[in-house]
């Protein structure tokens, strides 16, 4: 089996201090990961340690995302799509208030 090949690892703390992480790999295409790809992103509020969202892809749950304590099924369909849906959503709640 093939290792996973990095594809993108970016991570950074906005202007409140809000911390973002965006890691995706490329992996064989398996039942497992039927894309062909594996992903975790994370944003995580100031002062805070456990992520308000985290996207990820990990056996046997697939695609899904927790946003706070709630967790539901993601519709994965590209790459950008997913770092778009994650930054748009993780922008809202870096307007927030705690």
């Amino acid at each position: 089996m093939a290792r996973a090949k990095l594809i993108r690892r970016r991570k950074w703390t906005d202007e409140r201090g809000n911390l973002y992480e965006i890691v995706l790999w490329k992996v064989e295409k398996n039942a497992r990961h039927s894309e062909g790809v594996r992903y975790r992103l994370a944003f995580i509020r100031s002062g805070e340690e456990t992520p308000a969202i985290l996207y990820d892809n990990h056996h046997p749950k697939g695609h899904h995302r927790h946003i706070g304590k709630h967790e539901e099924s993601y519709k994965f369909s590209t790459a950008r799509r997913l770092i778009g849906d994650f930054l748009a959503q993780a922008r809202q709640f870096a307007g927030d208030e705690k």
